[in-house]
């Protein structure tokens, strides 16, 4: 018996331990983004968009209600004489009305309900349009972030060879330990700049992480590049692509048709709407004649005509007000199309800086950069310079190759500015 449980322990840990193995890669395994695949999470999962896209059921619901018909009304009425002595007259009577909507309002109605969702359509596509620019530009944060630490790593590479090399000088009595001292504060001061780096990491990750709306607990890691190609559109076909595809813009061209609909449906309700009612009465009455009760039943049928004399009420300031909305709607459009202009001229500007500031590095700075280190490096391993001269060089590998990455992240957030001023893809 004994034996029998062993055995079929043994084989319960073994269950147990496959299916913790099974759990463990599904618990640990996180999530990796690319750019294009962070914006697209983000376009569908980010908290603020999808209330957005919720709240857009509120605007299907007016067009809705534009379309509906009023209610007929049912009109019931009893009287009887039971009360007063006279029980055997009574009158009961029943009709239906229907109210008859005039120059062709439920169309205008729902006309501007239309406008109203396609402007509110135009307001979720520039929230996407403000969300992708956010997301790209903490990507790019990030991708900084990361790309300084490893440029602080290589610091800390390079002064701790220095350090070695100091270390083999010293010991073959070729320099005094001062050298030493000045290397072994070189490796501190880059191990401080890594800790400077690192120390970005987090809160751009983070705000990445809130912006896809992940989860807290969900695990997730990006990949890129803050490498760049060239770019060559012309700044007056980027402005007409923006006059075309700027959702705000579309957003006001809406807002703009809309008051022109709510000027034609205010014009309409000047024009009262019909009633029309149809109705049945049943009367019973009762006439004393020599002693006698003569009764007398009649049935009626009704028709009924309601229409309101549009005599001191001409909808004058409906008219007026939705003339007062067109010209407010026609201003905003206008201005901001001029806003949108000066928008795509100020980021294509900051486009063509940073193009010319990555290429003095590109072309100029960096493939000498390298080259002059490895000399100097050489040199004073051979004590053909002093360690200031190294120290000093490191320091401009440093300094350059940090600039270098700046002109890069401002090369890709300026193409991020770009193309959030014209509000399509520049690819």
């Amino acid at each position: 018996m004994i034996r029998a449980f062993s055995v079929s322990g043994t084989v319960f840990l073994f269950l147990l331990c496959c299916s913790l193995t099974t759990a463990i890669p599904a618990i640990a395994a996180e999530r990796i983004f690319n750019l294009q695949q962070a914006v697209e999470f983000a376009l569908q999962n980010n908290g603020d968009l999808k209330a957005l896209r919720e709240e857009r059921g509120v605007r299907e619901a007016g067009k809705i209600r534009a379309g509906l018909y009023p209610n007929p009304v049912l009109d019931l009425d009893g009287t009887t004489g039971e009360l007063s002595g006279s029980s055997s007259e009574n009158r009961l009577s029943i009709g239906i009305s229907q109210e008859f909507l005039t120059m062709g309002k439920r169309g205008k109605r729902q006309l501007v309900a239309e406008k109203e969702l396609e402007g509110f359509d135009r307001q979720i596509d520039n929230s996407g349009r403000l969300l992708k620019e956010e997301v790209k530009t903490t990507f790019y944060d990030l991708l900084l972030a990361e790309k300084r630490v490893e440029l602080a790593e290589r610091s800390i590479a390079l002064n701790n060879q220095l350090l070695e090399v100091t270390k083999q000088r010293l010991a073959a009595g070729d320099i005094p330990e001062l050298e030493v001292n000045l290397a072994r504060v070189e490796v501190a001061r880059s191990e401080g700049r890594k800790i400077e780096a690192e120390r970005e990491l987090f809160p751009a990750k983070a705000r990445l992480i809130a912006l896809l709306g992940l989860s807290p607990g969900e695990a997730a890691s990006f990949s890129g590049s803050l490498e760049g190609k060239p770019f060559t559109k012309s700044l007056e076909k980027l402005k007409g692509v923006a006059s075309l595809k700027r959702p705000d813009l579309g957003a006001l061209a809406a807002e703009r048709a809309k008051s022109d609909a709510e000027i034609a449906l205010a014009r309409a309700e000047r024009i009262p709407n019909v009633t029309a009612g149809l109705g049945y009465q049943r009367e019973n009455t009762a006439i004393p004649v020599a002693g006698i009760e003569a009764k007398d039943r009649d049935n009626l049928i009704g028709l009924k005509l309601s229409v309101p004399i549009p005599l001191f009420d001409r909808n004058q300031a409906g008219i007026r007000e939705a003339r007062a909305r067109k010209g407010s709607a026609e201003n905003r459009y206008l201005f901001a199309r001029k806003v949108v202009d000066r928008e795509v001229e100020a980021a294509y500007s900051r486009l063509t800086t940073a193009e010319k500031a990555l290429a003095i590095y590109g072309k100029e700075i960096i493939p000498q950069l390298e080259e002059n280190l490895k000399l100097v490096q050489e040199a004073y391993r051979l004590g053909e310079v002093g360690i200031l001269t190294v120290i000093e060089e490191q320091k401009k590998f440093f300094e350059v190759n940090d600039g270098y990455l700046a002109a890069l992240y401002n090369h890709q957030t300026a193409l991020v500015k770009l193309e959030a001023a014209v509000g399509a893809a520049l690819e």
